[in-house]
């Protein structure tokens, strides 16, 4: 599985890597602003005879600023035009607070009277009609998914969540699977790029940790002569969740690919199970509009 979100060149070129070394899932949004030349390169890749549309599964999301019912065919469709596609296999609400967008300036302001429920029977029409194959959520916290399970007729086939070593969400994987809903963790490797910017995970030395660079992660990873990340994905794997990672280098897209030669045993899951964070390690809480974090849909709880 694979995450898009760079540059036009570094998209196509990502992307190619990406299908040549055997990924068969890509993971955008129509936000993200990636949609168009991620489409050009899967159509230049069918072409080409590397894939079949068959072959590649397609997931894209709501955005946050089309949180209304009457906007939910009209994205998906945008969607499609962009990918220059008939239908994608997956569409997700992205996030559950909406937001209000000025035409003219694009300002944000939030919207305190989505209804999710009225979303989802939009989200399920799109099923109906055929231009997604299936549904789910982005974000939804395990009350936000059971008001929706309460009024399904098409129930989310999968909950996309931030998921990692330090934010392992393990009550809401559980409460998921309990239900037949996949789980995909976005972030699998803890956005090193992200980290670096953070102040609260920094060690007494003043050294900031990471998954990527945690010394137990690094012990295990030496132990099994692999890398880092593949241990981090390989972890994911063994707990039943799929992984997005993102990346744009081609080794390291076809290095994250190579994690079924090696198994994790009890003693090195037991090790990594310890290091979740709970609320503490998350990185995306997505506070970004004043007020978010009052809002009756965020979906979030920091830990005191």
């Amino acid at each position: 599985m694979y995450s898009v979100k760079c540059g036009s060149e570094e998209i196509r070129g990502a992307v190619q890597d990406a299908l040549e070394a055997g990924y068969r899932h890509i993971d955008v949004a129509y936000s993200y602003g990636n949609e168009y030349d991620i489409g050009c390169e899967l159509q230049r890749s069918f072409a080409r005879g590397l894939c079949s549309r068959e072959e590649v599964f397609v997931t894209t999301k709501l955005p946050h600023f089309a949180m209304k019912e009457c906007l939910v065919r009209d994205y998906l469709h945008k969607s499609l035009v962009n990918l220059q596609l008939g239908y994608v296999d997956l569409y997700l609400i992205e996030f559950p607070v909406g937001v209000n967008r000025d035409p003219a300036t694009q300002q944000e302001t939030l919207d305190l009277e989505v209804c999710h429920r009225a979303i989802w029977k939009q989200m399920e029409e799109q099923v109906y009609t055929g231009y997604t194959k299936a549904i789910g959520l982005s974000n939804f916290n395990a009350r936000q998914i059971e008001n929706i399970l309460r009024c399904a007729r098409i129930l989310p086939s999968n909950a996309q969540m931030e998921m990692h070593l330090y934010c392992q969400q393990k009550e809401l994987v559980q409460f998921c699977k309990c239900r037949n809903i996949t789980v995909t963790a976005y972030a699998p490797l803890g956005s090193p790029a992200v980290y670096t910017s953070l102040q609260s995970n920094v060690d007494p030395w003043g050294t900031v940790l990471m998954p990527l660079t945690d010394p137990r992660v690094m012990e295990i990873a030496r132990k099994k002569n692999v890398t880092c990340s593949q241990i981090l994905l390989r972890y994911l794997l063994q707990m039943g969740v799929a992984a997005i990672p993102k990346s744009s280098g081609t080794c390291r897209i076809r290095n994250n690919a190579k994690i079924f030669h090696f198994n994790l045993d009890d003693c090195d899951m037991y090790v990594l199970n310890a290091l979740d964070r709970g609320e503490s390690g998350r990185i995306f809480d997505a506070k970004v509009w004043t007020g978010l974090d009052s809002h009756p849909e965020f979906p979030f709880h920091r830990e005191e």
